[in-house]
C-alpha cells in the first residue's frame, strides 16, 4: 500500500525518497547528507542513461563497440566502467562496504568523463560511516525511480529540484545560500528573457539560473545550442552541486576550472554576456582587504565599492560583464537601494548612465535563510528603440531612456511550506506582463497605485537618487481595507501556539530536574 502524507494523500516520489533519505538523519549532518543523496540519484541517473544506450548498441548489431567511450559521448552518454553502474551498487547494497564502493564508482565515473571534472563527491560515503542499513534501504528507495519513464516530465530533474529546495529548508538560516527559490528564479528568467546567446552568474550556486534559463528556451520552442553558460561559484561543494545539477540536464556550461571568488579570482575575465542572473551574498563583509582591488578594471569609472560591504561590487562586476545590448536581473538586500558614501556615488552614476532599467521589491519570507524583504534589479545597456526576436515573435521595445520602472510586489504571493512565501504562476505573469507592456506600449501601461510606477530620471534626481519603490509608487490608506478580525484570529492562533510552546519547554524542563533528584516547586 502507498504511504500517504499528512494530508492523507499518497505520497509523490519526491516525498518517499525525501523521507528514505532523512533516515540519515542524526549520523550525517543535512549540509552533507545532501551530497549523499543528489550524489545516489546522480549514479542512477548516468547508469539508466548508459543502459539504454548499450541496449541500443546491441540491437543495432554493434556489439564490438559496447565498450567504446566514443559511442557514448556522441549521444551525451557518460561510459560508466562494470564498478560504476547502478547494477552493481545494488548487487552489492547489503555489505559492509557498500561505502567504499559507491565512492569508488563515483571517482571512477569522474575520472573516465573529463567533462565531469570536479563534479562529484568525493569520499563521502567511506569518510562519513553511515549505517550500512540506512544506506542500503536508501539505495532501495532509489532503486525505483524510474529516470527514463518520461523524458517530458524531467524525473531527475525535478527530484534534484525538489531535494535542492527541501535541503535549503531543512539547512534554514546561515545556510542555504546554495538556492534561490524557484519563483524568484522564474520571475527572473520571464522578465529578461534569456532566449539566445551568452548567460552568466558570478555566484550561481548550485545552478538554478541556468536550468530555468534553459526551460524559459524550451517553452518559447528555442534552441539551447544557442546559448553558452558561464559561471562561478566560491564554495567547493556546491561547485560540484551545480555541476550535477547541469549535467543531468544535459546543459553543457563553464563553471571556471575550480571552484573560486568571482573577486579574488575572476575566471572570465574577458567575458561580454547578453544575459546577467544571479543572487549574490546578501550585504558581504570583508570581501576584500581595505587596500585590495582598488585598481580594477570591473570598477571602470565607478568608485571603488567600500570594503565594509560587496553589493555594488557586485552591481559593477554585472555591468563590466554585460554586452552592448546586455540585460541583467539580479537579487541584492534593500539597503542597496539607498546607501550613502561610495554607494550612493556609485547609483548615482549608474542612474546618470541609464543603465538601471527596473527596481521590484519582493515580499518578505520568500529566501530560505533570510526572512527580509529583498530587491530584484533589471539592468539594461541599451533601452532605446530596439527590436528583439522570442521565438516566433519579433517584438519592438520602445524607448525608455531616462526613465525607471518601479514595482512593489509585498502584496502579492502565497503561503508556502507554513511560513514561506512564494510567487504563483499568475503573480509571475503579472508581473513579467507589466514589466514587458511598459517596455513596449506607450499607450496601454498605466501607473497602478501601490504597485507600480514609471519614474523620470528628473524626479529621480529630486529624490536625490533613491531607488527606494515607495517614494515614488503612490500608496492609498489601507487601513480601509485591512479586515482587523481576521487579522486579530491569525494573532490570536499565533499567540496560542507560542504558549503551547512555553508550557511544553517548562514541562520537559521540569522533568529533567525531577529525573535528576532535584525536584522543583513551582509557585
Amino acid at each position: 500500500m502507498a504511504k500517504k502524507n499528512g494530508n492523507g494523500k499518497q505520497k509523490s516520489m519526491e516525498e518517499t525518497l525525501w523521507d528514505s533519505a532523512n533516515k540519515l538523519r542524526g549520523t550525517v549532518e543535512s549540509s552533507e547528507y545532501k551530497h549523499v543523496v543528489l550524489g545516489l540519484i546522480f549514479l542512477k541517473f548516468v547508469s539508466d542513461k548508459f543502459e539504454e544506450r548499450r541496449k541500443e548498441l546491441l540491437e543495432e548489431g554493434k556489439d564490438k563497440y559496447i565498450d567504446m567511450k566514443e559511442f557514448y559521448n556522441m549521444k551525451n552518454v557518460f561510459y560508466l566502467p562494470e564498478e560504476c553502474r547502478w547494477s552493481h551498487i545494488i548487487k552489492n547494497s547489503k555489505q559492509n562496504d557498500i561505502a567504499l564502493k559507491i565512492d569508488t564508482a563515483l571517482h571512477s565515473i569522474e575520472k573516465n568523463n573529463p567533462t565531469l571534472n570536479g563534479a562529484l563527491p568525493d569520499n563521502y560515503f567511506s569518510r562519513l560511516n553511515m549505517d550500512v542499513s540506512k544506506l542500503a534501504a536508501l539505495l532501495d528507495t532509489i532503486n525505483n525511480i524510474d529516470t527514463l519513464q518520461d523524458k517530458q516530465q524531467d524525473v531527475v530533474g525535478r527530484v534534484y529540484e525538489y531535494f535542492l529546495s527541501k535541503f535549503a529548508l531543512a539547512e534554514g538560516k546561515g545556510k542555504g545560500e546554495f538556492y534561490t527559490p524557484k519563483s524568484i528564479v522564474n520571475l527572473i528568467a520571464e522578465m529578461i528573457e534569456p532566449y539566445k546567446g551568452i548567460i552568466y552568474d558570478p555566484a550561481c550556486g548550485s545552478g538554478g539560473m541556468f536550468v530555468q534559463s534553459v526551460k524559459f528556451i524550451e517553452s518559447h520552442h528555442g534552441n539551447k545550442r544557442e546559448i553558452s553558460i558561464y559561471g562561478q561559484e566560491y564554495t567547493a561543494t556546491t561547485y560540484k552541486l551545480a555541476k550535477m545539477n547541469l549535467a543531468i540536464r544535459g546543459i553543457s556550461a563553464n563553471l571556471g576550472d575550480v571552484p573560486a571568488d568571482t573577486f579574488g579570482r575572476d575566471q572570465h575575465p574577458d567575458l561580454k554576456a547578453d544575459f546577467i542572473m544571479a543572487n549574490p551574498p546578501f550585504n558581504q563583509k570583508d570581501w576584500r582587504a581595505k587596500d585590495e582591488l582598488i585598481d580594477d578594471p570591473r570598477w571602470n569609472g565607478y568608485e571603488v565599492p567600500p570594503a565594509s560591504n560587496a553589493n555594488y561590487g557586485w552591481i559593477l562586476n554585472m555591468v563590466a560583464k554585460l554586452s552592448e545590448n546586455g540585460i541583467a536581473g539580479f537579487i541584492l538586500a534593500n539597503g542597496a537601494l539607498s546607501g550613502g558614501g561610495e554607494e550612493y556615488k556609485i547609483r548615482r552614476k549608474l542612474i546618470e548612465n541609464d543603465l538601471v532599467e527596473a527596481i521590484l521589491i519582493l515580499p518578505r519570507s520568500m529566501f530560505y535563510t533570510t526572512d527580509i524583504s529583498v530587491t530584484v534589479w533589471i539592468l539594461n545597456k541599451n533601452k532605446k528603440e530596439q527590436t528583439r526576436q522570442i521565438g516566433d515573435e519579433t517584438r519592438l521595445f520602445r524607448n525608455r531612456a531616462k526613465e525607471i520602472l518601479f514595482l512593489d510586489l509585498r502584496q502579492m504571493g502565497e503561503p508556502f511550506e507554513k511560513k514561506f512565501t512564494q510567487f504563483s504562476v499568475g503573480d509571475i505573469e503579472k508581473i513579467a506582463a507589466t514589466y514587458h507592456t511598459w517596455q513596449q506600449d506607450d499607450q496601454a501601461y498605466e501607473n497602478v497605485p501601490e504597485y507600480c510606477y514609471s519614474a523620470s530620471i528628473e524626479e529621480i534626481e529630486k529624490k536625490d537618487f533613491s531607488l527606494v519603490p515607495s517614494k515614488y509608487i503612490e500608496f492609498v490608506n489601507r487601513d480601509e481595507n485591512i479586515d482587523f478580525d481576521e487579522k486579530m484570529r491569525a494573532l490570536r492562533s499565533e499567540f496560542s501556539e507560542l504558549l503551547k510552546a512555553e508550557e511544553q519547554s517548562k514541562a520537559d524542563l521540569l522533568k529533567v530536574f525531577d529525573e535528576l533528584g532535584y525536584k522543583i516547586d513551582l509557585p
